[in-house]
């Protein structure tokens, strides 16, 4: 009988330490997928492992150590009190959307309130992950109003305005419908400038724009990599020199690439009509 009680207590307790386990590591995957909506949708390195440790720590994981990159997430547990867990996620470089950042951040902060066991706390990320985007209609209106408040910062006149408007519209046409991320970002970033001051140029040589430089200018601004940029000024600051270089690098490359794409369409207008243009 001791024997058989023996056996049953042992049982037990596997199985009592089997949930246990079970429980921390869908702690460990939740907090890294919160990790990987906040670095794949533009947020900081210290937001990033600062989220995944608060989310850790609430539910009673202390044993995580977790190294951010930028394109990619180490997270790893366990001691003599907790169970092993190592995973790896690469995330490629990608864009921006500041919604998600806003909606982890604000699910982090009721997860320390209290509001959500780990299993809704799962369900919540997985529908943060798959909410729709804008839709094109309304990135296509965005990419022309911005364009046209940018000219108009730069001096430009009505008609300069309604030219960065086309501008803008013509340049995510060819991002939405055209080249649908096919292109590597340099590649893509390459055509927009050219895209883009190729519009401008007609519009001057028609006479329909007065500043050039304005249209041109205000046009290229969502080419610009402002977040990328500001991150990685951030990740400096921060400590966080590799990756504040990675990003730097990805965001002088994008710069480049407009750049050489603009200076293209310049070089090979002043070549057939002569004389300057700016």
């Amino acid at each position: 009988m001791k024997r058989i009680q023996g056996s049953k207590e042992i049982r037990i307790e596997r199985e009592f330490e089997w949930e246990i386990m079970k429980e921390d590591r869908m702690v460990l995957d939740a907090a890294l997928e919160a990790g990987c909506i906040l670095l794949k949708n533009g947020a900081e390195i210290f937001r990033v492992e600062e989220t995944i440790y608060r989310i850790c720590r609430y539910y009673g994981v202390y044993s995580c150590n977790v190294f951010t990159l930028t394109n990619g997430i180490f997270l790893t547990a366990g001691d003599t009190k907790e169970p092993y867990f190592a995973k790896v996620k690469h995330l490629p470089l990608g864009g921006a959307n500041l919604g998600r950042v806003a909606a982890v951040n604000q699910l982090s902060r009721e997860i320390e309130q209290g509001k959500y066991t780990i299993e809704e706390v799962i369900q919540k990320l997985e529908e943060i992950k798959r909410s729709k985007d804008k839709s094109k209609v309304s990135k296509l209106l965005a990419a022309g109003i911005g364009c046209s408040a940018f000219c108009i910062l730069f001096q430009g006149t009505l008609f300069d305005c309604i030219t960065a408007f086309c501008s803008g519209i013509s340049y995510y046409i060819f991002k939405l419908y055209i080249e649908k991320g096919t292109l590597s970002k340099i590649t893509s970033n390459l055509c927009g400038g050219i895209l883009i001051t190729m519009v401008c140029l007609l519009s001057y040589q028609l006479h329909f724009g007065e500043h050039l430089y304005g249209m041109v200018a205000g046009s290229i601004m969502p080419l610009v990599p402002g977040v990328p940029f500001t991150n990685s000024i951030r990740d400096f600051a921060d400590g966080d020199y590799i990756s504040g270089a990675v990003r730097m690098l990805d965001a002088i490359l994008v710069f480049f690439s407009i750049a050489i794409g603009m200076g293209f369409v310049f070089l090979l207008y002043h070549h057939i009509m002569g004389g300057a243009i700016l």
